[in-house]
């Protein structure tokens, strides 16, 4: 069932993270969370998640792109400041101590920020949550260097959580479960199937397809807003 709010949808990504932190425990390994809704405000969603996560992750790090957005966040942070830091001061900090462990969650890296994440991913001795990350860059989507990249750092990331809108509807992974897909109608949304991968544009036409309905161009103002209040 997709969440009615967004408030809805971050309690889901907790408890998705927090089931893999029971399951996986606090060795290396990569994880994207996803929220991908247009002017979304990411920044408290991530100050929330670190709020009720810090209590039972000893050692959490939040971790934003660039100085700037570390000083930000900070300010708006409370009392977990101290935790709240960017992606050059943690790549100075491995420097100095030989690595870093504990939980990383990375706030919405870019292409840009490319090989600062994958170095220090590279040097974490524990999990990294990447949220609303984008590491993947167009320009370079059908080269060589786009062809390693798939093959290598990014082909290392596993899903935690998952929303996201589609032309036709919307897609949701809530680990430890699978891809569902949900159709837009008129009324609202409805769920089509489920894939234990995430499915590419073909595979979810044609799975609406095979449920008989054809596309729908209808727009999505109300659901999107809820996930925005």
């Amino acid at each position: 069932m997709l969440p009615a709010d967004l408030r809805t949808a971050e309690a889901e990504a907790l408890g998705a993270v927090q089931a893999v932190l029971a399951a996986a425990g606090f060795g290396s390994s990569l994880w994207t969370v996803e929220f991908r809704f247009e002017g979304l405000r990411i920044l408290p969603v991530a100050l929330r998640l670190q709020a009720a996560l810090s209590p039972s992750t000893p050692g959490l790090r939040l971790v934003f792109p660039d100085a700037g957005a570390a000083a930000l966040a900070r300010r708006d942070s409370g009392d977990q400041a101290a935790a709240i830091t960017s992606l050059g001061d943690l790549m100075r900090l491995q420097q100095a101590d030989g690595g870093s462990s504990g939980v990383i969650v990375l706030v919405a890296p870019t292409p840009a920020d490319y090989e600062e994440v994958e170095h220090v991913c590279a040097l974490h001795r524990g999990p990294v949550f990447m949220v609303n990350g984008r590491l993947e860059d167009a320009a370079v989507g059908i080269g060589t260097v786009a062809r390693e990249r798939r093959r290598g750092f990014l082909s290392g990331w596993q899903s935690a959580y998952a929303l996201v809108p589609t032309a036709d509807g919307a897609l949701r992974r809530c680990h430890p479960g699978p891809w569902e897909l949900y159709r837009r109608d008129p009324d609202g949304h409805r769920f089509v199937t489920s894939f234990e991968q995430r499915p590419d544009a073909e595979q979810q036409a044609a799975a609406l397809d095979a449920g008989g309905v054809g596309r729908s161009l209808q727009a999505v103002d109300r659901f999107i807003e809820g996930l925005r209040s």
